[in-house]
């Protein structure tokens, strides 16, 4: 053994015990850091026994040693590529290596996925609410497309395999699911093709798929299911208190999934009793704090969520303790929280039922479409007409009058 190579040893090991204080603060359960520790060790002999250095370490090293012993658990082998990728992050961040974190000779999945989350942001100048529907769908595509090998091959890249993964994703799915998927989709292969790592612009194998506005009613809940679902919601937990006041948030106030996710501290004006929201097109709304938010968001704040360096309201109960991961994980908390009430699921978005039941409410107590569009913070008209479905007499407001002749009335 060369003089180098076991200082590349004990360089790798050297840095086991700082990278498991800093899972340690990130809130990993003990028995969780007793089997990353052992994982980080297993690597750093890996390593040694492979002559790796520090110069040659990149993801294609994690996916060998990830696939140095096949016919494993899938569970086992989802914990070590895990593992192994936050101990490189670990290494390329807070140790000795200080470079950006090594990549792949193929296409690597996480590089990627930054790469194209900072070119939704700067160059495409997405609001952060887009950037989080985008991201989940275009995570998926890509977990499906290295689910074999880890890496992300151009060969995933024809027309075929990219139609028969949408057939597949949107299959029983609602017209709306299908046509943000396509959307997102459509995005990524461009950027793809303008960063030069196709040869082929891709987007256009992602059909169009339509969008008929006012073509059904808006699914909701009725304002007996959405205090059912308030009261059934269990907050004797720290999980459930979160959630219960995600769930406030969407019932009292009709906020989109995205802008719970979106939520920082610094949002929430206690002193004004004010409540900024993060809306659509870089849009903040100040809205007022009502009683039953208020109290729901202090509770959780107080008792539960705990210390964490991310800024936003919302966190993982387990650890990474981050913030939730996009509008996907507040429609999982709804969709728990509908099947705890017994009420059944239809149409769109699980979070949107509490928004569309708001707007129903209102305009079933008599409120015009201009004034349901101020409270929802619509931009458009057309967007709060669909409200008219669920009411004849807002339909009259909106109906054109019958063409008449000869002075017939």
């Amino acid at each position: 053994m060369t003089t180098a190579t076991t200082f590349e040893k004990r360089l790798f090991e050297d840095e086991i015990e700082p990278f498991i204080e800093q899972l340690r603060a990130a809130r990993y359960a003990d028995k969780t850091l007793r089997r990353k520790r052992s994982i980080a060790r297993e690597f750093a002999q890996w390593t040694q026994q492979q002559r790796i250095t520090s110069d040659h370490l990149n993801r294609n090293s994690a996916a060998e040693f990830v696939a140095r012993m096949p016919q494993r658990a899938k569970t086992r082998v989802a914990l070590e590529r895990g593992t192994v990728r936050l101990f490189l992050e670990h290494l390329c961040t807070q140790g000795p290596l200080q470079r950006p974190c090594p990549r792949e000779t193929d296409f690597g999945r996480n590089s990627y996925l930054q790469r194209y989350e900072d070119y939704l942001r700067r160059n495409r100048g997405l609001a952060n609410n887009s950037v989080l529907v985008y991201l989940p769908f275009i995570r998926n595509f890509v977990s499906v497309q290295t689910i074999q090998t880890g890496c992300l091959s151009r060969d995933a890249f024809d027309t075929l395999k990219i139609q028969n993964f949408l057939l597949a994703q949107t299959k029983g799915r609602s017209g709306e699911y299908a046509r943000l998927l396509a959307t997102s989709l459509r995005s990524f292969l461009r950027f793809l093709f303008f960063a030069g790592e196709t040869t082929q612009d891709f987007s256009s194998a992602v059909p169009m798929v339509r969008k008929y506005r006012m073509s059904a009613p808006p699914s909701f809940l009725s304002p007996e299911q959405t205090e059912r679902v308030l009261a059934i919601t269990e907050r004797s937990t720290s999980t459930g208190r979160r959630d219960y006041a995600v769930l406030l948030l969407l019932a009292r106030l009709g906020l989109r999934a995205g802008e719970v996710v979106s939520l920082e501290l610094d949002d929430i004006r206690w002193r004004s009793g004010e409540i900024v929201i993060r809306g659509k097109g870089r849009v903040l709304d100040p809205l007022p704090l009502v009683c039953d938010v208020g109290e729901g968001l202090a509770a959780y704040i107080r008792n539960d969520r705990g210390v964490s360096s991310s800024r936003r309201v919302f966190l993982r109960t387990l650890a990474p303790r981050i913030g939730l991961t996009g509008p996907a994980a507040v429609g999982h908390i709804v969709r728990r929280a509908l099947a705890r009430a017994g009420i059944r699921r239809s149409g769109r978005g699980a979070a949107h039922l509490f928004r569309h039941g708001l707007g129903a409410k209102m305009i079933r107590h008599g409120a015009s479409l201009s004034e349901i569009a101020e409270v929802l913070r619509h931009r458009s008209q057309n967007t709060t007409a669909i409200y008219s479905q669920v009411s004849f007499e807002a339909l009259r407001t909106v109906a054109l009058p019958w063409p008449l002749t000869g002075g017939v009335q």
